[in-house]
């Protein structure tokens, strides 16, 4: 069923903005009688019921709802070194669809890509979109949190997860014998194109993160984020 996050009171008549009710006329040619599933982010679902399409604006009703069961049970932050072009945003769909609780883009010292002020604040709504439109298609119960750009130093300073894994690619331990089964936060640190300088990993370690690797085989910046949080979601039970 299509889903849609919006912000709404269960009780009484809903009507979508005007971008969601063209979406739904026109793209999805949905009519009235049609079911679709609505979100506030409270945790659950609520099936609603098409009432009328008037004026541009689809309007609908609730007739169930239910909790949500898509959420993993441990949040996973990423602090993403920022790629080169589109690279990002692939790896905001991606990491949405499997179930990331929050993303950081972050400002390393092998980061080519430095958009000031203006440009980052247009990019970071492009990202928020992006993770809206793939938590939809997904089925998420929440739609995850999209920081600002950061620079490493200060990321690490704010991260109160309770475990900090940087994969690095000149080694480090085996994910399986460092996160363990009941952890409920964790937060990925991931290299751009080039990786981690050797005083960025110090960093890590100094604030108590451990270094972990991902394989013998070095994973291009897009594919390493998707591969440690499907390893995270799998070791952690969220994957059966």
């Amino acid at each position: 069923m299509q889903k849609l996050f919006t912000d709404f009171e269960p009780n009484g008549q809903i009507t979508l903005n005007e971008e969601q009710s063209r979406h739904i006329a026109k793209a999805l040619r949905m009519k009235k009688g049609d079911m679709l599933t609505l979100t506030n982010g409270d945790g659950n679902d609520y099936g609603c019921q098409i009432n009328g399409i008037s004026g541009g604006l689809v309007t609908l009703s609730v007739c169930y709802k239910q909790a949500n069961n898509s959420e993993p049970s441990v949040k996973v932050t990423l602090y993403q070194g920022v790629p080169k072009a589109s690279k990002l945003e692939d790896v905001i769909q991606k990491c949405t669809e499997l179930g990331i609780a929050a993303i950081c883009p972050t400002l390393t010292h092998r980061s080519v890509s430095r958009p000031d002020e203006k440009q980052a604040k247009k990019k970071g709504e492009r990202y928020k979109k992006i993770a809206l439109e793939a938590a939809q298609q997904s089925g998420r119960g929440i739609v995850p949190e999209i920081m600002d750009m950061t620079e490493l130093k200060k990321a690490v300073e704010n991260d109160e997860s309770e475990l900090k894994i940087l994969f690095y690619e000149g080694g480090g331990e085996s994910l399986k014998s460092i996160i363990p089964q009941d952890i409920k936060s964790v937060s990925v640190y991931i290299g751009p194109e080039g990786g981690f300088e050797e005083s960025e990993v110090e960093l890590i370690k100094s604030a108590g993160g451990k270094i972990a690797s991902l394989g013998p085989r070095i994973l291009r910046t897009q594919t390493a984020p998707v591969t440690a949080l499907s390893a995270i979601m799998l070791l952690t039970g969220n994957l059966e």
